[in-house]
């Protein structure tokens, strides 16, 4: 969900590159209250502006962390896990063409489109490799960014991610279209709240209440412009490739799902991961679709490990890791 942000835009460096915030002094890395600084800067890519965050703290233990959200989130949607994350490495999230505050982006482009405008990104940061975490929507688009430019990656976290968009959910996505250009936004809004959450007797999911509320109000509060974005992403989504089984690079992958996910189901996970050369699956006790929000803290820490090469076992939050593959040697 979308929360405050305190930003500054410094210019680019006398080589084009967006600077990164200053290393950090080990009395500031000890200072784990110290807030991250933050930078923002506008870029072009093939024509459309978008906006880049980044959120720096302490010292560089890992490559720098991407973070891809869902449709229904921003460049600000990430920032309460940034302080699990920020004293290990740069924490970058970005509103990509077509959302958050970046221009309108017109159907015909798709995944391939948004996937290189990440590979902008890493070029205009001059960031050699990143750990990339990519939620939902921002899952296909972090494939297909693994698949075209795998030099560039690390690690990849997928979370509620699948090899099909779920038929049902295709179908319904053809009747919220008319919806969202009609304007029908209440309506719409407590739909996707409910698709989104687990429903009633599935089992028990943190916050339930309280996000359900925040999902709506979110989609229920959209002004004409975001109006325009969301009818235009679900033409989007309905126009282009969801997942293409092109070749995926050997690197240490994780695929996570909530425990009581009823949208992106614990078994379209495993078989996710079964498409991945070097994966591991995973889901996270009492959460649905929206379990990074549900349990923040505990999803940041999955996070910090998985980009730290940390053991991922006998977490009391998630099960045991099942391997799918070979991992990377070290």
């Amino acid at each position: 969900m979308p929360t405050d942000a305190i930003t500054s835009s410094p210019a680019p460096t006398a080589d084009g590159a967006l600077p990164l915030p200053p290393q950090a002094t080990d009395a500031e890395v000890r200072n784990t209250e110290q807030p991250a600084e933050i930078v923002e800067q506008d870029l072009t890519f093939d024509g459309f502006r978008y906006t880049c965050r980044i959120a720096r703290q302490g010292r560089l233990d890992t490559e720098p962390v991407v973070i891809l959200g869902g449709s229904s989130q921003d460049r600000n949607s990430w920032q309460r896990h940034e302080k699990w994350l920020t004293p290990l490495s740069s924490v970058i999230t970005v509103d990509l063409p077509g959302y958050g505050t970046a221009d309108f982006l017109p159907a015909k482009y798709g995944v391939d489109f948004l996937a290189a405008a990440v590979r902008h990104v890493v070029q205009e940061l001059r960031i050699p490799r990143i750990n990339l975490v990519a939620a939902c929507y921002g899952g296909a688009i972090g494939v297909r960014f693994a698949q075209h430019y795998p030099h560039l990656l690390e690690r990849m976290m997928l979370v509620g991610m699948t090899t099909v968009i779920p038929a049902d959910y295709a179908v319904a996505m053809e009747r919220w279209d008319g919806m969202i250009r009609r304007g029908e936004t209440e309506p719409i809004a407590r739909e996707l709240a409910d698709r989104f959450m687990s429903p009633p007797g599935t089992g028990h999911v943190r916050k339930k209440a309280a996000v359900a509320r925040l999902v709506y109000q979110q989609i229920a509060s959209q002004n004409p412009e975001q109006l325009r974005m969301s009818a235009e992403h679900n033409s989007r989504l309905m126009r282009h490739e969801w997942y293409r089984p092109e070749p995926t690079p050997a690197v240490p992958g994780l695929v996570v799902t909530g425990e009581h996910d009823t949208l992106t189901t614990p078994a379209m996970g495993r078989t996710m991961a079964a498409c991945l050369p070097a994966a591991r699956f995973m889901t996270i006790e009492e959460t649905d679709h929206l379990a990074p929000v549900e349990r923040i803290a505990d999803f940041a820490d999955l996070m910090a490990r998985f980009c730290t090469d940390r053991p991922l076992e006998g977490l009391p939050y998630a099960s045991e890791p099942e391997v799918f593959g070979t991992p990377r040697p070290a």
